[in-house]
């Protein structure tokens, strides 16, 4: 009902969508019982307001008697007041308007009396110069002596100051008629007064009268054309000395030709610029109350001709194609440069200098991309040589066992080397120097993982030889023999120098640290510690070791089990052969050990050695309990054969002579190798009893030694 009260309300009311929207949320019937209900209320509130204010209804018309007659009365003088008003308004709007007018009229002439004060100011400005150089001329014409240059100097000074009013009111009076009628007198004072400053200038400079070219610097200054003096300084003074010492002649003279041209040109500051820097409060015992203040001869006058007399005369000094040439040529530069902004008289002289486009243009000829270009091609390509001769010997005296690992760090050496570092090319020598590191571990990974290794192409398990006590048979054979035939292998000794070497290049790390922090601390790199930042190589290099670790074991293993496989042969040398018993052990055991001595002789492999040593044993083990085993079953073999056969002869079991039996000697022998093996073991700097496998060996061979006995 409520919402029905409040949906009734609105002016814009239609009764079609009140009803589409009600019948959404009531039924027909009960909306047509609300509104009969409110209806109901509207008409019981309306009988009660009409009630209400019942007696105002009634006397209403009874209060409007003669209403229009007092307002026929009022509207005559209501129009004579608008009249008034309107009258006054527009008086007031035509005294505002003629105020206006006064106050425009004013301010124009307000401006034309500046604009007239003006133009006075500048005859009156032209008149006065010209009356001075009138009065100057007529005294020199009259006088039998010259004047003083003093003289002239203050009064090129007066000059200067009424010239620099008069150049402010004609800036400001530009546009006038009278002003272009007057510019040619201008044009004259001007140009004789650029004529004369410069005269006087460069007489004070030739004569280094100090007082005449203070007051001629002041002059400038305060007409504001100091730059015009400082060129005319370049021109007059610094040029011709350039061109007699920036000669191509005397730098291809002598190889010391262009430090002694750089010096030349250091010496010609203290000897020519001396008086300059003192009147300018540029040298230290210049009195401050006597400087002029605003010049830079240094970086204005004398370094842009310093440069573009290199840049025209010694152009060939910024070719690169010569990296060592170039370094000395740019090095004895910059050498220079850094001299020649100690010249300078301040820190702000220096940021001026470097801020001068001059500067910045010398700089960019010098093609240092180029230089560095030729030093990657030099360096890298020396590397890439050494990477492809492979795993070559070191030469005698190196600390580094491989020829590649020797260039590699010579390389690494040189980049930050003092013939080839250059300090704007700090960023590209690290860049190279953390590429080198890398291509060296990327060659190391290649060789460790793509080169066959030697048990790949191994050679067939040598027979023992027909005694195994002769002293012949522990001949062993040579390097090339012991290895594989094919020459893209890895020796044993090669895994151990790439072993040896990589520890190396860790331990020269902070060597190199060193050598680069000093660089780059000379550069402004303070808080950069390359210690850390040469972790990522060190740990490029180390990625290359448990590789290099799996390739040692492995290739030592095959090698030495090659051999000890030769223990199964024990019994066929034994067995119907009528030997005597063994006293010593075979010589295989010397032919699988000599890798693991060889290796200690080599480099201390001790972590190598013990692991292959493990290795070793538990696969002796395997063969020697497969041999004793064989040995066993063709014992019982035998037994029963001789059980078969009760008359047959007995010499298969107890030999000719009916001494020891075959399986006796051939328990014996195999006992009196592996005893030699744990001899060697502790040869080896280990001991047997730290090897479990060993114990269980050794307890193997002593059952079956007791069964022999």
């Amino acid at each position: 009902f409520s919402a029905l009260q409040r949906k009734t309300h609105p002016d814009d009311f239609d009764v079609d969508q009140f009803v589409a929207e009600c019948r959404k949320q009531v039924q027909l019937e009960e909306m047509r019982e609300d509104l009969e209900l409110y209806y109901k209320l509207l008409k019981t509130a309306m009988v009660e307001l009409i009630n209400k204010d019942y007696a105002d209804f009634v006397n209403l018309s009874t209060n409007l008697v003669g209403m229009d007659k007092a307002l026929n009365q009022l509207s005559v003088p209501l129009g004579q007041l608008r009249e008034e008003v309107m009258s006054l308004r527009s008086y007031v709007s035509e005294v505002i308007q003629a105020i206006d007018n006064q106050l425009s009229k004013q301010e124009d002439l307000q401006k034309k009396k500046v604009c007239v004060l003006r133009l006075i100011q500048v005859v009156r400005s032209v008149e006065k110069i010209e009356k001075i150089l009138h009065s100057q001329n007529s005294k020199e014409s009259n006088s039998l002596e010259i004047s003083s240059p003093l003289l002239a100097g203050q009064i090129l000074e007066r000059i200067a100051t009424e010239f620099n009013q008069l150049q402010f009111h004609a800036v400001q009076s530009k546009g006038m008629p009278l002003l272009d009628k007057v510019r040619p007198r201008i044009a004259g004072i001007t140009s004789m007064l650029q004529q004369s400053l410069e005269g006087l200038l460069i007489e004070g400079l030739q004569t280094t009268n100090v007082d005449m070219v203070r007051h001629c610097l002041r002059t400038y200054a305060t007409i504001d054309k100091t730059k015009d003096a400082e060129a005319l300084v370049g021109q007059v003074l610094v040029k011709p000395y350039m061109d007699q010492v920036i000669v191509e002649e005397t730098v291809k003279s002598s190889p010391g030709g262009l430090q002694l041209m750089y010096s030349q040109l250091l010496d010609f500051v203290p000897h020519h610029c001396k008086l300059l820097k003192d009147v300018t409060g540029g040298a230290i015992s210049s009195a401050k109350a006597d400087t002029v203040p605003g010049y830079d001869f240094l970086v204005n006058s004398v370094w842009p001709e310093i440069t573009k007399g290199i840049e025209e005369r010694l152009a060939f000094l910024f070719n690169p194609g010569n990296p060592d040439l170039f370094y000395e040529r740019y090095s004895a530069t910059m050498d220079f440069v850094r001299r020649f902004e100690r010249q300078c008289s301040s820190q702000a002289s220096v940021k001026r200098l470097r801020l001068h486009s001059s500067y910045t243009s010398f700089h960019n000829k010098w093609n240092l991309p180029v230089y560095f270009q030729l030093r990657y091609k030099e360096i890298a390509g020396h590397l890439e040589n050494a990477l492809s001769d492979g795993l070559e010997a070191a030469p005698a005296g190196s600390v580094f066992h491989l020829q590649v690992s020797e260039v590699l760090w010579s390389c690494l050496v040189k980049c930050w080397s003092d013939k080839v570092y250059l300090s704007p090319l700090a960023h590209r020598f690290w860049k190279l120097t953390m590429q080198l590191y890398s291509r060296y571990a990327t060659f190391l990974e290649e060789v460790l993982t793509k080169t066959p290794s030697t048990e790949v192409t191994k050679e067939p398990t040598r027979p023992l030889p027909s005694s195994a006590s002769s002293t012949s048979s522990r001949t062993s054979m040579d390097e090339g023999g012991s290895e594989s035939g094919s020459p893209a292998s890895l020796s044993t000794k090669q895994l151990v120098y790439i072993a040896a070497d990589i520890q190396k290049l860790q331990e020269l790390i902070p060597e190199l640290s060193t050598m680069v922090q000093q660089r780059l601390e000379t550069i402004g790199f303070k808080n950069f510690t390359v210690s850390d930042a040469l972790g990522d190589s060190k740990a490029c290099l180390s990625s290359s070791v448990p590789t290099l670790n799996n390739r040692m074991t492995q290739h030592l293993t095959e090698r030495c089990c090659r051999f000890l496989k030769s223990a199964s042969e024990v019994p066929r040398l034994y067995r119907r052969t009528n030997k005597d018993l063994p006293v010593r052990a075979s010589a295989y055991m010397d032919n699988a050990l000599r890798p693991l001595h060889q290796l200690l002789t080599d480099s201390s492999g001790c972590n190598f050695t013990e692991f292959c040593i493990f290795q070793l044993v538990f696969r002796y083990f395997e063969t020697i309990s497969e041999v004793l085993s064989s040995v066993r079953k063709m014992e019982e073999s035998l037994k029963r054969l001789k059980q078969a056969r009760k008359g047959a002869s007995t010499a298969t079991a107890s030999g000719s002579n009916g001494g020891p039996s075959d399986d006796t000697k051939i328990r014996l022998q195999l006992a009196l190798d592996v005893e030699y093996l744990g001899e060697q073991i502790q040869k080896m700097g280990l001991q047997p009893c730290d090897i479990t496998m060993f114990s269980t060996l050794m307890e193997l061979v002593r059952e079956a030694r007791e069964l022999a006995e």
